[in-house]
């Protein structure tokens, strides 16, 4: 077996904005960071443009800005009493106060202090009208290379069974190294949806459907061989994964394996090859942010 070097989180950024949402993502920082003893750091980003809009409306005194920042100091503090009392242990807390635009702010704190993880939370029944699509969470994505973990569940305990689709691609290759160093005691379910290339211009060209049967099985050994060249890779044992080969449209798979598989954390990468997808998202990672009922972490990083 081959040996790959170990993905370090150094630290674990959180932003908050005092949503329920964001008390989840709160939470489950908290674990992370509490059962592999990392520092956690809270952040709270005034957004520039209410401060700009206040001012605008407020006369000049700064007393209002000054009852403002007692205000988010005081909230925040009640953040880290609340976290301290229902996790408890050996936690390194610090919290941020920051003003300006939020992507700026928390890729900046990321990189203050060399974190390999930050963490948000997601609104609402469906992502792609909130948080996630087009906004915070995306443009996050675009301007850092420190995988993003989104959370949508309550915290009840560390992840147990996490989902990891892979399109053999330098970005999912990198998406289990970081499973294995955000969830290290999770089973990982291992999977891959293969196609016959070119099969509708095949049947087009009027191939017998024993002849399509025969690629099919092919790309089904070939996807199979490369999963297998991936446990060598990353030198997983026999209990600590699960292979499985789907046929067909990526993004529907996904979402049932993580349902049928009772998985709680989706793994995966940008799903890109192309080089003009470096600060983008591909459709398959961005329709698994939007409709996942899981807590969803894309890796950014790659290898090559």
């Amino acid at each position: 077996m081959t040996t790959r070097t170990k993905i370090d989180l150094n630290a674990i950024v959180v932003a908050t904005d005092f949503s329920s949402a964001a008390r989840r993502a709160a939470d489950r920082a908290t674990l992370i960071a509490r059962d592999q003893s990392l520092p956690l750091h809270l952040l709270h980003v005034v957004h520039g443009n209410l401060l700009d809009d206040m001012k605008a409306w407020l006369d000049n005194s700064n007393l209002w800005q000054v009852r403002m920042s007692q205000q988010t100091r005081k909230r925040l503090d009640d953040e880290v009493v609340r976290l301290l009392g229902e996790q408890g242990g050996d936690l390194i807390l610090l919290t941020h106060i920051a003003e300006g635009q939020p992507v700026s702010e928390i890729c900046e704190q990321a990189e203050a202090v060399d974190a390999g993880l930050v963490v948000v939370g997601v609104r609402g029944t469906n992502p792609l009208h909130h948080l996630l699509i087009g906004t915070t969470s995306e443009r996050l994505m675009g301007k850092t290379n420190v995988p993003l973990l989104a959370v949508r569940t309550e915290v009840g305990a560390p992840y147990r069974r996490v989902l990891v689709p892979l399109d053999f691609s330098r970005w999912s290759e990198q998406a289990v190294d970081v499973a294995r160093a955000v969830a290290p005691g999770a089973h990982l379910v291992l999977m891959h949806s293969f196609s016959i290339p070119f099969e509708e211009k095949l049947r087009f060209a009027g191939v017998d459907d024993a002849t399509l049967s025969h690629y099919r099985e092919r790309a089904r050994q070939d996807a199979r061989d490369h999963l297998e060249a991936l446990v060598d890779r990353h030198s997983l044992l026999p209990d600590q994964f699960t292979l499985s080969l789907t046929e067909g449209d990526a993004p529907m798979h996904i979402l049932m394996q993580a349902g049928e598989r009772a998985c709680d954390l989706i793994v995966i990468g940008k799903h890109g090859r192309q080089a003009a997808e470096e600060l983008l998202l591909g459709s398959v990672t961005r329709h698994v942010l939007a409709e996942a009922e899981v807590d969803v972490l894309v890796s950014t990083h790659h290898d090559g």
